[in-house]
């Protein structure tokens, strides 16, 4: 398995087995604050610290669809970067709460290289790993990314 170097990779370049470092992100509680605003999703475990600790968490917990959302950005500016059309579908899966001032990092390995209608194109199929500062799994999945060759 080897790790991509910077630059934009089409699918022509890319292996079975290629992986990207994504790096990290620190959540905070105003992200999670903004992201309950925008979305309308103020479920309490969301908006406060009494409360998730009401439901057996240490802190307020992140929305996972933002995570999801800050784990896609951290994706498209990564210092290796696919030459990306459109994600066609995710399949993800929450393993564990994210909560406010965790650390999350992102490695995508590339599960399979897939014909396109167009020619010029494949469809990408990108294992993500989620972990936290402790090196646990929190989140998972696939994404199908409709790449250029």
């Amino acid at each position: 398995m080897r790790l991509l170097p910077p630059g934009h990779h089409g699918a022509a370049t890319l292996k079975r087995g290629d992986r990207v470092d994504c790096g990290f992100m620190t959540i905070t509680a105003e992200m999670i604050d903004a992201f309950a605003d925008m979305t309308g999703d103020r479920f309490e475990i969301h908006v406060s610290d009494e409360a998730a600790r009401r439901h057996g968490f240490d802190a307020k917990v992140a929305h996972g669809l933002l995570v999801l959302s800050l784990i896609d950005g951290l994706k498209n500016r990564a210092p290796a970067q696919f030459r990306a059309r459109a994600s066609l579908d995710w399949q993800w899966s929450f393993h564990l709460p994210v909560l406010a001032g965790d650390r999350i990092a992102v490695t995508i390995t590339i599960a399979a290289i897939n014909r396109a209608r167009q020619e010029d194109q494949a469809v990408l199929v990108l294992d993500f790993d989620v972990t936290n500062q402790d090196g646990k799994k929190v989140q998972s999945g696939i994404n199908r990314l409709l790449a250029y060759r």
